[in-house]
């Protein structure tokens, strides 16, 4: 049975239904836009552009799951209001084959450009089911959406197990190790903000005051641009980072890499090895001291492709003992 105080008007469910609203459009352009952002910063990082790794820096990674599941939210809104005048099967399945073969094309993409770190459940694969297990809640009250949408946050606090690490299962999110992925939206506690979404269109379908939400439109070009790029945002996912990965390793190829950026992972074998014996600041300095040697012999590149051999190792200890003895006492 619906409760009445959700239930629209007839009126308000035909306006919303048979119209697209800007200002879900720009916040969808908002949320493309960000995400350009931040996958730009993730490549040049990857390329080894910048020094910074974004992926170790927390602020980074909250601004990818605020972009993730601004998405997600956006789509359990968009969800009851496509199907705000009754289910229409015929819609739901064909958005449901556009974003499913869209994520598979993306696993297949990934497997082939990373195998050991592909994507088999990303933003796309968690939209697509979520959509589908979001269905039985298009017509219940908010709170119960609600109660469902804070049981689902809850799930990996409190249901994690090492049982639930199987493979197959790991679109769950409940296993208690994390997979190696470039992008893992699992169900658990994700499907949460997509039900988030869909208690939002519930009420606002419940508000006459919505038809001036639903009836505004832009006027800005700005505003024009976002609203272009939310209607287009499934194209747009699928090709930026081909056209940022490419003009970026162009870029590459003409400077090359950060250097700081490019001894990151000796400096870190080197600095604990170093710690054991040493303070901070001196570790540090030594290491620098280290690697600038082997710069200018043949062994930096062999430490790059991690092909050093028992003769180089010697001598890369001989240079960090030279530089040791050249730095002054700590």
């Amino acid at each position: 049975m619906r409760h009445s105080a959700v239930k629209a008007s007839p009126l308000l469910s035909q306006a919303i239904a048979t119209q697209r609203w800007d200002a879900i459009d720009v916040a969808r352009g908002v949320a493309i836009l960000a995400m350009i952002v931040y996958h730009f910063s993730w490549d040049l990082s990857f390329l080894q552009l910048i020094e910074t790794n974004i992926l170790q820096v927390p602020a980074w990674r909250w601004f990818a799951r605020g972009i993730a599941g601004s998405f997600l939210m956006l789509s359990g809104l968009g969800l009851v209001l496509a199907h705000a005048k009754g289910f229409n099967g015929r819609a739901f399945l064909k958005r449901l084959m556009k974003v499913g073969g869209a994520a598979l094309a993306v696993t297949g993409a990934t497997y082939l450009a990373f195998p050991d770190s592909y994507i088999f459940f990303g933003i796309l694969h968690c939209i697509a089911v979520s959509g589908l297990l979001a269905l039985p809640f298009l017509r219940l009250h908010p709170l119960t959406i609600l109660a469902a949408a804070a049981l689902c946050l809850a799930a990996p606090s409190v249901l994690t197990h090492p049982a639930l690490d199987a493979p197959w299962l790991d679109w769950l999110g409940l296993g208690s190790t994390d997979p190696v992925t470039n992008d893992y939206v699992p169900i658990f506690p994700w499907f949460g903000l997509v039900l988030i979404g869909v208690a939002a269109g519930r009420i606002l379908l419940a508000r006459q005051k919505t038809m001036s939400l639903a009836g505004w439109r832009s006027r800005g070009r700005f505003s024009g641009l976002l609203i272009w790029a939310g209607r287009k945002s499934l194209p747009i996912y699928l090709t930026h980072q081909i056209i940022l990965l490419g003009i970026l390793y162009g870029v590459l190829q003409i400077v090359g890499p950060n250097r700081m950026a490019e001894a990151q992972p000796f400096m870190i074998q080197c600095e604990a090895s170093c710690l054991q014996n040493a303070q901070p600041q001196t570790c540090r300095a030594l290491c620098s001291c280290t690697v600038e040697t082997l710069r200018q012999s043949d062994l930096w590149q062999k430490v790059l492709n991690n092909t050093t051999t028992a003769e180089d190792q010697t001598r890369i200890s001989r240079a960090a003992q030279q530089c040791l003895r050249q730095s002054p006492p700590s």
